[in-house]
Order: C-alpha cells, then sequence, then structure tokens
C-alpha cells in the first residue's frame, strides 16, 4: 500500500520499526500534492521541497522522538506560523509572516512534526465555504465543481485526497464537523477548554470556538489530541488531559444508550438523503448492540439561535473592530465579517445577559439529557456538498436562509456550549457526495467519544473503502 494511503500511526509504527523514513514519507506525500493539488487548492504557501527534504533526511536514522516524528504537516491558515505566510485568508494580512509560532504549531513541531505550509479557510474563518481573496477556492476531491466545506476545507479536503495524514482545524460553528462531513473523513471538536486557546486578546468572555484534530481515523485524532490538549497556565479554563492515545480503545457499543435528535423536529430543514444517510450510520451503531431512541427536541431551537447569533456577533466586533474603525482596511473585510460585526456593536448588555441565559439553561438541560444517554446523534450539515462557486446555500429544502451560515445552524447546539463532537462519515448520494453525522457527548467525555467512533469506524472503514475517485487531479 502507499505511504500516503496508511494511517499517521501506521507510518509512526513503520518509522520505529525501520521499514520507512521521514525523507521517504516526505517524497510520498510532497509527490501526491504536486498531482492533486492544483484541481483542489487545499494547501498553499507551500515551502521549497527541498528544504523540506533536507529536514526530512536529518531526522533519517534517528530514533523516532515524538508522537509526531517526521510527519509533513500544514497548518490551518488562522494559526500563525514562523516563517510561513499566514493570512488569515484576508488582503489586509497576505504578505504578513510571523516570526513566532502560535501554541498548537509549536506543540505540533515539538512533537516532530515538519511543518510543510498551510490550508486554506475562508476569510477569517468565518463561513463553511472555504474561499478567499489571497488564494481561491479549495474544492471537493469527490467533485472539483464542489464546496469541500469549512472553515477548515483545505484541512478537509487535503486528508481526502491523501495530500495530508493528520491535521489541524478549528471549530466554532462546525469548521470542524462541516468539511469532515463534506470530504468522508473524521472532525473532532474536543470539549470547550481542552484544547488551550490562543493567549492574546479575549479568553474570557470568548467561550464557543475550540481547535481540534481530523483525520482519516479515530485513533490519529487521539494521536494528534494529545499533543494539542496540554494545558497552558497562561489562558483560564484549562482542562486536564492525560493521554487519549494511551488509553484509546475502540468501545463495546453493546447497551450503550444513544438518543437520536435527528432534524430537530424539523427546526433543522436538510436536503434530501442527508437524514436517511444519518439514520443508516445510526443503524450501525445498533447493529453493534447499541440502544437507539429517537429524542423529541429538546430544547426550542429559535431560542438557541438567538443566543448564538448574538454571542457569536459580539465576540467577532470584539476581535476585529480594530480593522473595522480603520478606513485603511474596512474596505478589505468581506461583506459577511462587517455583517458580524456591524451585529455585534448593535448589541447591548441586555442582549448579550439575556443570550448568555438562554446559553445558561440549555447546558443544564444538556446535561440533564446525558443522565438518559450514553451519546446523542444528529447530522453534521444539513446539505451536501454545494457548487463551488456559490458563497453559500441561499435556501435548504425549500426553505431561505436569511444569513450567510444558517445552513449550518445545525451544529449550534454543541458549539453553544462546549460540548465534544466527533463527526463521522456516513456513506454517499447517488451524485458521489459525501455526508457525516456527530456524535455528541456530555462535557469531558471526549475520550468515550473517541472510542465509540473507533467502534463505528472498524465497522465502516468510510474514508479507507471510498478515497475521491480522482486524487490525482
Amino acid at each position: 500500500m502507499e505511504l500516503t494511503e496508511l494511517s499517521a500511526g501506521a507510518l509512526m509504527r513503520l518509522m520505529a520499526d525501520g521499514r520507512t523514513c521521514p525523507s521517504e514519507i516526505m517524497v510520498a506525500f510532497l509527490d501526491r500534492i504536486e498531482a492533486a493539488n492544483g484541481a483542489i487548492n487545499a494547501v498553499v504557501a507551500l515551502r521549497p521541497r527541498d528544504e523540506l527534504m533536507a529536514e526530512a533526511r536529518a531526522l533519517d536514522g534517528c530514533a523516532v522522538s515524538g508522537p509526531l516524528h517526521g510527519l509533513p504537516m500544514a497548518i490551518k491558515d488562522l494559526l500563525a506560523t514562523k516563517g510561513i505566510a499566514s493570512t488569515w485568508g484576508s488582503p489586509i494580512h497576505a504578505s504578513f509572516v510571523p516570526s513566532e509560532d502560535a501554541l498548537v504549531v509549536a506543540r505540533m513541531k515539538a512533537a516532530g512534526a515538519i511543518v510543510i505550509g498551510k490550508t486554506n479557510t475562508p476569510e477569517w474563518g468565518h463561513g463553511s465555504h472555504s474561499f478567499n481573496p489571497v488564494y481561491g477556492v479549495t474544492r471537493n476531491p469527490y467533485d472539483t465543481g464542489r464546496s469541500a466545506g469549512g472553515s477548515s476545507g483545505g484541512t478537509a479536503a487535503a486528508l481526502a485526497a491523501r495530500m495530508q495524514v493528520l491535521a489541524d482545524g478549528s471549530d466554532m460553528m462546525g469548521s470542524l464537523r462541516n468539511p469532515a462531513a463534506f470530504c468522508n473523513v473524521y472532525g473532532f471538536r474536543p470539549t470547550w477548554g481542552l484544547v488551550p486557546s490562543e493567549r492574546g486578546g479575549d479568553t474570557f468572555l470568548h467561550t464557543m470556538a475550540t481547535l481540534g484534530p481530523m483525520a482519516r481515523t479515530p485513533e490519529d485524532l487521539a494521536l494528534l489530541l494529545d499533543v494539542m490538549a496540554q494545558p497552558d497556565p497562561g489562558v483560564p479554563f484549562d482542562r486536564p488531559a492525560g493521554s487519549f492515545l494511551d488509553t484509546h480503545r475502540p468501545a463495546e457499543p453493546r447497551g450503550l444508550r444513544i438518543g437520536w435528535l435527528g432534524d430537530w423536529n424539523g427546526a433543522y430543514p436538510c436536503e434530501a438523503g442527508i437524514l436517511e444517510a444519518c439514520e443508516a450510520g445510526v443503524g450501525v451503531l445498533r447493529e453493534l448492540g447499541a440502544d437507539i431512541e429517537p429524542v423529541v427536541s429538546p430544547f426550542p431551537a429559535e431560542l438557541l439561535w438567538r443566543a448564538w447569533t448574538v454571542l457569536r456577533s459580539t465576540a467577532i466586533f470584539g476581535s476585529k473592530r480594530t480593522l473595522w474603525r480603520d478606513p485603511s482596511t474596512r474596505g478589505l473585510i468581506k461583506p459577511e465579517t462587517i455583517w458580524e460585526i456591524e451585529s455585534g456593536a448593535a448589541y447591548g448588555a441586555e442582549d448579550i445577559c439575556a443570550a448568555s441565559e438562554i446559553r445558561s439553561r440549555w447546558f443544564t438541560v444538556a446535561q440533564e439529557l446525558f443522565q438518559r444517554y450514553d451519546f446523542l446523534v444528529m447530522p453534521a450539515a444539513q446539505v451536501w456538498p454545494f457548487p463551488a462557486d456559490w458563497r453559500w446555500p441561499r435556501t435548504v429544502a425549500g426553505v431561505e436562509m436569511d444569513t450567510y451560515h444558517r445552513w449550518m445552524e445545525i451544529v449550534v447546539p454543541v458549539s453553544l456550549i462546549g460540548l465534544p463532537s466527533l463527526c463521522v462519515p456516513v456513506g454517499f448520494n447517488p451524485q458521489g457526495l459525501p455526508t457525516g453525522m456527530q456524535i455528541i457527548g456530555k462535557t469531558g467525555a471526549d475520550a468515550g467519544v473517541l472510542a465509540l467512533g473507533s467502534a463505528y469506524h472498524e465497522a465502516t472503514q468510510w474514508p479507507q473503502k471510498c478515497a475521491p475517485p480522482h486524487p490525482a487531479g
């Protein structure tokens, strides 16, 4: 089997046994990028091949020195990466080259990864379709006329097309889960606070976005999560991590109580075939012995959306208000972000307090649900991958979307209260487009979610059985 088809865990074991080496792995992945990336546009700011090969050869013959020893990895272009253009997809930062690494990037390097470049993302990560004026559109490896999702769309597409074996992403409004669903890979949103936020700016009020891993196996997710999830005393709300990989084993699903949330009693319209595909995924868990029970909508969706839009827009206002107020940069910000900033600026203290109260009530209800169920399951996306030349879907199942992100509303119940959620692939529609479902756990149940995901993976192997039809472009 080609090296690019293997998991990160398998590559690490081969290196430990002396059956391959970092330079062989680097050649394999750089060759795949050369063949596939032109049609997909997932990997950007790629470093020169001779530099990368020199770094890889320097590790040849060395004992495996870290959990990511010699693995070529591209960083999502929302994290500062020393010596590599880090743009956030914005023309404001198109030529910015940081002199320091973001914390998670530094941890990945310390674990032995060789950073080869970046993965594409929408401007500022706003929106679940990865296009920006700096690098253009990332396309879906299963159909290059379609979106790869976002905001970790470059990450998901690179994994699906075998240009990466393991990669980082981030998730505020489904940005690890939506592109994983669109690209037939795994994306894990950890419990909020498990992976520390970046120092600087607000680290107290904004508690909805998190970094997390993406891969083609849940075991690989655990491998990278171990690297990402170590505490940082410089930011609040750290959670103890331990080692996910050392304790990672597929769960025994027999007897587990799993609640099927579906489309939240119709509150979240889904395109034809989405629910049926996810129900087939739920059926796999049932065949493995889990007890599945439909769950009636546990909380008013309109209240969740109201709280979400207020808290999200005020957070974006907080982080982008300086660029918005500066006439030299305001005109370079995309319309969707301007809308978020202006919405956030218009909210008052009463709006924010009311939103936080809704959020608090939903957290209590959700924790009560987990007294009845071990896990909850629902779709990870409401639509199939859509045409790459769209900015966003304007309607879903005949329902008009009133904002640029309403078509991803189904991820809000998880994001609003920071629950761990794993997107697992569930198959394809007749046009060959993939989708996925969320396995959701209670706060802190990250290891359990990954373990159930591993049992599901052993039974399905979707990323391995169904590679993109034209991985070489």
